[in-house]
């Protein structure tokens, strides 16, 4: 493997450093030193005994990486229990003591180095933990709470310094002797840590869309004679991206304000209220071009994506496209992305629909029976303000279908169905070329309609208009299991996977795909992965037990299948299972009950 490009991986980090090292070195500079040099020879043993990669270290800190959660966690603890010893048989002035944070997320690998929100957020935690103790983030403490035997404390909560959002943190406390903090003490650091990104919050609160700007791209040949290749390219990922109505980019004018002058990157975001900086360089030689290009946080200075290009000049057109739809997919997460040259959107320019729609999705995600009909109601008035919305109208009839099973709206399901259908043929009209749509049309086919054919029909558009985009792959992969071609279906949805290893909906499909080509251990090993199975789901990873003739562990979660659901609800879940081959529904039965 390259090691000089970089990629990216789910990992776990470990952020951990050495308490007051500063006053110690002032104190006595040879006595910290000899100290601090006996701790880590205690500490970076542990770390590499549980599987971990030590990749950045200034003496009294360690940053490293985990392919295990739960190695992670135990190699943390062991040093704590370790050094905890080592302070109680040796004089005071000797005595060290470490705080650990740890965080799972993803990483960008460059290298032997790890960028990304994984280290920062690790980082964060790990400035606010308490003397001899463990931070751990709330990705965390779900993979480990029933695999290691500790008390684990929740400490609630918090905001931390230049990242967005709130975290729910955990405390582990290893020895008696460390300074356990309450969900009071975190808060305070945490408020004094925070003032600096109070106007960055505010600037962002009153931004409804993601707001960037696409910086002039360096010309690296400092050739005039190059100037229209560097330009030309960076004004046509500004035009692709002004076609994404989910996010507003600054203009070609006041970008290239900036050409030719010094750019300060902050003052800039500070002066156009940017959430994002896009930069980037263009080297030629011949027909060959190389194009560097980084996404970024202009608050922070974390870089957030970056990718390098190596093509022919011929190919510059792929290039962009590349650029576009890597950046949109890294920037707006679930938010729509556009596959920008074959999908022609009709979105809306009426602002005020446009925040209907972003209410609406906003209370959709909080999966509440009253926050689903709140996101109706926000979607009903988007297409009030906006007849052509197309995005409305589909987003209303998910809503409607996710909450059919839950009984959140007063009609029918039968009623609640003839709405979806009726309302979907209102959006795919408006919405013809729109990946998302079909996206949607495919679920709702495959979930609530039971209709293979037309999931496989809508799933197939919305992948020839989006093929990168893990929110397609996992439900069209996942039609093509069910409906008789698991190997491509499987293919999708590992990429899916690979796109994004967090969502648990990906995974679930994973599962069902693993099951459908008889790969019983991989259906098992992303079942752990799962924070809540669907009945279904669960009924697959008890039957790939049996497959195994795992007998016990069978058992065991049949046992705990009863327990959650009843004993009426495994056979009437089993009934529910439809792969579309009598065969593999058969043996399914039979691994389950016999």
């Amino acid at each position: 493997m390259d090691t000089s490009r970089p990629t990216r991986k789910l990992a776990t980090i470990l952020a951990a450093d050495c308490v007051g090292f500063s006053r110690l070195m002032d104190n006595n500079e040879e006595l910290a030193l000899g100290n601090i040099k006996k701790c880590r020879n205690l500490i970076d043993p542990i770390i590499e005994e549980h599987g971990g990669r030590i990749f950045h270290t200034a003496g009294d800190s360690v940053i490293a990486e985990f392919n295990s959660v739960v190695d992670s966690v135990n190699a943390a603890i062991g040093f704590q229990k370790v050094l905890s010893d080592r302070n109680n048989n040796i004089a005071e002035e000797s005595r060290m003591e470490f705080r650990v944070g740890i965080h799972l997320d993803d990483v960008i690998i460059e290298g032997h180095n790890i960028y990304g929100s994984g280290v920062n957020v690790a980082a964060r935690l790990e400035g606010l933990c308490e003397p001899g103790c463990v931070l751990l983030s709330r990705t965390v403490q779900e993979k480990i709470v029933k695999r290691i035997e500790v008390s684990i404390e929740n400490l609630g909560n918090t905001q931390l310094k230049n990242i967005e959002g709130e975290f729910e943190i955990y405390q582990i406390s290893p020895t008696p002797n460390s300074q356990a903090g309450s969900s009071e003490s975190v808060a305070a650091k945490a408020a004094d840590s925070s003032v600096d990104n109070q106007s960055t919050n505010a600037v962002k609160a009153n931004n409804a869309k993601p707001r960037l700007m696409l910086l002039p791209f360096r010309n690296l040949n400092k050739s005039e004679d190059n100037d229209f290749l560097v330009d030309g390219i960076a004004d046509d990922i500004i035009t692709e991206f002004s076609m994404i109505n989910s996010i507003e980019i600054m203009s070609r004018n006041t970008t290239f304000d900036y050409k030719d002058n010094p750019i300060d990157v902050k003052e800039a975001a500070e002066k156009y209220k940017l959430d994002y900086v896009i930069t980037g360089s263009i080297r030629s030689a011949g027909n060959r071009v190389r194009i560097a290009a980084e996404l970024g946080d202009p608050q922070t200075g974390d870089s957030i994506w970056s990718e390098r290009y190596d093509r022919t000049l011929d190919d510059v057109f792929e290039i962009q496209d590349e650029i576009v739809n890597k950046m949109a997919n890294t920037v707006l997460s679930e938010i729509e992305v556009t596959s920008l040259n074959r999908a022609k959107r009709k979105p809306t320019d009426d602002m005020s629909s446009y925040e209907y729609l972003l209410q609406g999705k906003y209370h959709k995600r909080r999966g509440t029976k009253e926050d689903a009909n709140i996101a109706v109601d926000m979607f009903t008035k988007a297409i009030e303000s906006d007849s052509n919305n197309g995005r409305a109208y589909a987003e209303r009839c998910c809503t409607w279908a996710g909450g059919m099973g839950h009984s959140w709206f007063e009609e029918s399901d039968g009623d609640l169905m003839t709405r979806i259908r009726s309302t979907l043929e209102q959006a795919y009209e408006l919405t013809e070329h729109d990946w998302d749509c079909h996206r949607m049309l495919c679920n709702v086919s495959l979930y609530f309609n039971v209709n293979y054919d037309k999931a496989e029909e809508h799933g197939k558009k919305a992948y020839e208009l989006n093929p990168n985009n893990p929110t397609v792959l996992g439900p069209y992969g996942k039609c093509l299991v069910l409906n008789g071609n698991p190997d491509k279906g499987v293919e999708l949805l590992q990429k899916a996977h690979e796109l994004d290893p967090l969502s648990q909906d990906v995974v679930d499909s994973v599962v069902w795909g693993s099951y459908a080509v008889g790969d019983y251990d991989a259906c098992i090993e992303y079942s752990e992965k799962i924070r809540k199975m669907r009945p279904t789901t669960w009924l697959l990873k008890i039957a790939s037990f049996g497959a195994l003739d795992r007998q016990q562990e069978r058992d065991d979660e049949i046992s705990q299948f009863v327990d959650a659901h009843g004993e009426e609800e495994l056979t009437a879940q089993l009934s529910n299972l439809n792969f579309n081959s009598e065969k593999i529904s058969e043996s399914t039965k039979n691994y389950v009950l016999n």
